[in-house]
Order: structure tokens, then sequence, then C-alpha cells
């Protein structure tokens, strides 16, 4: 088979686990309270970042049948991998890693990988009609320490191979892995060893590109002197381009026969930047030299490419998370100067983010109800009983699912304090979901949880999108004003953080002069200081010059931006639907999230007894039925205009 004709790029085989890094740095392992999970495991994550960068990749590995390794799984999926080759083994449970950032140089970390999925994996696993259909395989050392998983990837290479594909050898030497250092010494990157040296020697014949550390060529060829080493490896693999990852230098690549002196091979720019963590920047070299060299690019270019990202992943927290996009990269390889301690770099950080978010929105559609001042209302109103509110909101969640029936661009915004059931259960779906953080009604504005809200937002599922509602206009009074800009910059730096989507909702405050400019000079002002929101939240507007007036600011101050959804001011039906027909005809406006005028009759009812649970939810889906097929006609009928 050609090498275009193929569909997979890359496939990587080996280590998949899940890494729970310390959120604390600066001290022991032992004094860290609380972990943050990524995705982990070297094979793992170069696959994760290949695929960020562009290239169409898979994994061959087993994970538990558990919690964890569906999350690799999911987390694989979403980051555009393919995951045919990734295996449940109802025996063993999936591989961890427990890691911390002491300082510069110290990075402890405990492998737990004691019977463990991915070492379970056996040749027999090897699908070789779907490794045939990658351009090249990517294996190991870690997996030639035991001989079941020495054996697979020696069918994988093979097998590529084969089909016309090439074979990329990854030294990745952990001691601990093989049993040279104490458990508690996961950390040690070297410790010198015949036998070791004897194992990896055997699969060097098989390869076309090898790539390790000058610790991890010492141990593959023998000696301790580089020079020596390489020359012992090229011996070995007479054709395989060699590359020596020299950290903070770089790298230095040899195409041919191995020279007196490092210097004197293939090398390209490196990039200085603070260390801040240094575990995975080797797997995110790994996805950049490879998005250049499976493309045909230059070995120069690829020497680039692969120091580029590793001194974007030494500056951040976590190995895969912290792996750049392509559109990145590019911007980090501009000519625009950026400051030593990276991640200090708003702009360059905001592109990270909006790059790596789970999944583009062409269009959604919410059902809001994620009020609670206006149930307390229907409550007093009706004399009904408080405590059936949340059944309530499991009744609209229903009502979604009536209507959506698994579609993933419906979503549910839905409040903690009685939602709290209705979100549980939202966890089961794969719909949008947003919650409140705002204080009722309060302006300016108050956080309803604490005045701390990063420590509310990290009791907070990641799938949960932060909704802020603020009543704000851009000619506040000027205390008031700043009063609520500082709250919102709270809020958007906890959201980062804790790294949870930002809706804002604004809304003009009643009784303020405002014009059909008025939303958008709100909108460039919230830009200004420094916000940037995933999502706004605007009212309907009936003037198509102020839908025009917030398209630009917004594709001015943040083309990165998922877009903005309506919301309804409990407007009636009909008014509503008109607003659609202008709305629909700007890209940046995605759907709607529309709370009372769907739910504030249907509960009423329902708590006054009028109706019972099966008639509320079809009378719920009834008329978020209406108002989702009217936008998908307006937009419907603005693209047939076009």
């Amino acid at each position: 088979m050609a090498h275009d004709a193929k569909s997979l790029d890359l496939i990587t085989v080996g280590r998949s686990s899940v890494d729970l890094y310390g959120q604390q740095t600066g001290g022991r392992l032992e004094d860290m309270a609380s972990f943050a999970k990524y995705l982990g495991g070297s094979p793992t994550n170069t696959a994760a970042g290949g695929a960020r960068l562009g290239l169409k990749t898979g994994l061959l590995t087993r994970v538990g049948s558990d919690h964890m390794g569906r999350f690799i799984r999911e987390q694989l999926v979403r980051e555009g991998v393919d995951v045919a080759g990734v295996l449940s083994d109802p025996d063993r449970l999936t591989a961890l890693v427990i890691l911390g950032i002491r300082d510069r140089v110290n990075f402890p970390l405990i492998f737990y990988r004691e019977n463990c999925a991915d070492m379970a994996l056996q040749p027999s696993d090897v699908d070789e009609a779907w490794i045939a259909r990658a351009g090249a395989v990517l294996i190991n050392g870690t997996h030639l320490s035991q001989p079941n998983v020495y054996e697979t990837s020696l069918k994988a290479a093979r097998a590529v191979k084969a089909a016309g594909g090439r074979v990329i050898f990854d030294i990745d030497y952990r001691p601990v892995l093989w049993g040279l250092t104490g458990k508690d010494a996961g950390e040690n990157r070297f410790v010198e060893n015949p036998d070791v040296t004897a194992k990896l020697q055997e699969v060097v014949t098989l390869c076309d590109l090898i790539v390790g550390t000058e610790e991890e060529i010492h141990i593959l060829g023998g000696s301790t002197d580089t020079v020596t080493a390489l020359r012992a490896i090229r011996t070995g693999a007479p054709n395989a381009l060699l590359v020596c990852k020299r950290g903070a230098d770089g790298c230095v690549a040899f195409p041919g026969a191995i020279p007196s002196s490092l210097d004197e091979g293939v090398s390209a720019r490196g990039f200085k930047v603070e260390v801040f963590n240094v575990l995975g920047a080797g797997d995110a070299f790994m996805a950049g030299f490879l998005r250049g060299w499976l493309r045909g690019e230059p070995v120069e270019t690829c020497c680039e490419w692969g120091n580029a990202c590793g001194a974007i992943v030494v500056s951040r927290h976590g190995c895969a998370p912290a792996m750049p996009t392509w559109v990145e990269l590019e911007a980090f390889l501009s000519d625009r100067e950026r400051p030593f301690r990276l991640r200090e770099d708003l702009e360059f950080e905001h592109i990270h983010w909006a790059t790596t978010r789970d999944r583009v929105y062409d269009e959604l559609t919410v059902l809001a109800v994620d009020h609670r001042s206006q149930f307390l209302d229907l409550v007093e109103e009706t004399g009904g009983d408080p405590e059936r509110i949340p059944h309530f909101k499991t009744l609209a969640l229903r009502a979604v699912e009536t209507v959506a029936g698994g579609d993933d661009r419906f979503g549910v915004l839905l409040d903690g304090r009685f939602g709290f059931e209705a979100l549980a259960q939202a966890a089961d779906h794969d719909y949008w979901i947003g919650r409140p953080i705002e204080l009722p009604k309060s302006r300016p504005l108050i956080f309803e949880s604490a005045p701390d809200v990063a420590t509310e937002l990290v009791e907070w599922p990641l799938n949960h999108v932060v909704k802020c509602l603020v009543f704000y206009h851009p000619d506040d009074e000027s205390d008031l004003r700043e009063r609520q800009e500082r709250q919102l910059l709270r809020l958007f730096d906890a959201c980062r953080k804790t790294r949870h989507e930002l809706l804002l909702e604004v809304i003009l405050p009643a009784g303020l002069d405002s014009d059909s400019g008025t939303v958008a000079r709100a909108v460039r002002r919230l830009y200004a200081i420094g916000l940037k929101p995933d999502w706004w939240k605007l009212e309907p507007m009936a003037d198509p010059a102020a839908w025009a007036e917030v398209s630009a600011a917004v594709e001015e101050n943040d083309p990165l931006c998922r877009g903005v959804v309506l919301l309804g001011l409990s407007a009636p039906e009909a008014e509503l639907l008109a607003s659609f027909e202008v709305a629909a005809r700007f890209p940046i406006i995605k759907g709607f999230a529309v709370g009372r005028t769907i739910f504030y009759d249907v509960a009423r009812d329902w708590l006054a007894n009028r109706i019972d649970d099966e008639a509320a939810v079809a009378a719920l889906a009834g008329k978020l039925r209406v108002l989702v097929e009217a936008w998908r006609r307006a937009r419907a009928a603005v693209e047939k205009a076009a």
C-alpha cells in the first residue's frame, strides 16, 4: 500500500495511564493535598499530541474496564485519536502515576503499574489489518521490559514494515520499570545496565527513526559517552535517523555517519523558556518532530517543531493537557516576542485554551432551568411545596432528552441548589451543561457560593460550563462598574485555573438609556479589561445593526470565541421567534438558552397540581421543540439565500 493511501499517519504502542498531578508545587510529594487528573503514558501522550498537531493517530494499548480506563478512552476520542486499538482488560486495573513538581530539577513520581492493564498486552492484541493502515508505528523502551509486551511491540513493528510503513523507536528509559531502582525513585532517568542495553538493541534493526535523551542514548548504545553510544546504535541501525534530545539545548539529528562532535549533527534553533515542569517534554518533542517527519519536512524543520513543542510543555502543568495544537505551534513560531515565563503570555495561553476545548458547536439549543428566585416566586404564588422544585428540574432534563434523543447540540442550564439531582443525571448524557455562579438579581455582582469563587469551582465537574449573569451597562457609574468588573475578572481567572468554560450573560439594567450599539459597547469594554469568555449569552435584538456591531466586537477581540446564544427574558413565544429571524443572519449566534418562555407556565400548573409529571414533560418538550425547529428554519433560510 502506498504511503499516501494510509488512513492513519501513526499508531503508538504501549503505556497508557492516568496521571495524578500534585496541584501544589515547591514541596515534597508527601505534602501535596490535591491532584489533577490527566491522560498519561508516553505513547498515549504522543498520540494525543500528534492529533493536536493535525496528524491522524491511533493507539494500541490496554486499559482497565474501570472508571480510569473509560476516562482514557473518552479523552482520546476528544483528542481525535483512533481508539480501535484501545482494548479493555476486565482482569486488571488501569495504570496510575502520581507526580509532583518540587523544584526545577526534581519531579517526584510513583508508578502504580503492578499487574496493570497496559503491561498485559499480548501479540494476539495486534490487529495487523489495522496496523497496515498506518504510515508508521511507534514502539517504546518500557514495553520491551517484559516478554509479552516485547513480543507485542515487535509484532506491531513487523506488521507495519510488511505493509510498507516505518518504525519509530522512543527509547523511553525508566529504570524503575526495569526493576533497577526502588519504587520511590521513579524520577531516576539513568541506571547503567548491560542486560537492558542488550534487550533494547534487539529492536534497532527494525527502526527508521530512533529518538532519546542523552541518557537514553547511553543505555541504548551501552556507553556513557554520547558519541560512542551513537556510533554503537548506528552499527545496528545503519539507515535510521538518530535524534538526540538535549533539553534546553534543543536536539541534534544524525541522518548518516556519526561525527566526532554532537555539534556537527543537524540541528535547529532552541527556545529559552522558564522550566516549570519537564515531565512530558519528551513526548511533546516527539509529537512535534513527527508532525514534520511523517509529512516529509526537512530534518531541520522537524527539529525546530520538536524543540518548540518541548519548550511549550515545560512551561506548563501536566503532560498531555499541555501539548500544543497546530494553531498554537504556528503562533509560537511567529516572530512575536514572548516572555521567558511563557505561561504568563495571556494571548498565547488563550490560544492554547481555545484550541483544545472539547467539541465545536455550530449550533447550541439550551433549556435554561437554572432559575432559583423565580421558582420560589412560583411556590409562593401557587402555595406549592418548595421541596418539589428539584423534581421538576429532573423533568426538564427528561424533556430535553425527549426532543434531543442524544443529539449533543442540545444543552441544559441547571443550578446546584434546586437542580443538583438533575445535574447528576445529566452526567450520563452528552448534552452541554451550564451552571450558574451568581447570586440571583445581585447588582453589583455577588457570587452565590463563596467570596473566593475558585474554591467553589474546584468542586464542579469539568464539563460544567460556568454561567454568570451580570446586569451591566458600559455607562454605569464608575464605582459600580469597577466593582462588577473586578468580580468578573476574578471569576474568569478562576475558570481558567480550574479548567472550566465560562458563559457570560449580559443584561442591560432596566431604566438606563441604550441604543443599537450599547450591547456591543458592553462587550468591547469587557474584552478591553481582559475577559475572554468562551460563550456570550445576550438579549434578543430586533435591529440587525445591533447584531452586526456585536459580531464585529467578538471577531475583533476573540475570533476563537465559541459564539453567542440568545436569552429569552421571559419574552412571549411569538416575539422570541421573530427575533430568531434577525439573529439567524449572523454566524456568531449559535442558538439560544431560553428558560421562562418554556417552563414558567408549565411549572406553575405542575406546582399547583393541575398537571402531572408526564404532562409537564410533554408540555416542556413541546415548547422546546417549537423553538428548536424555528431556529433551524431561520438558519436554513439564511443559508439557502446565501
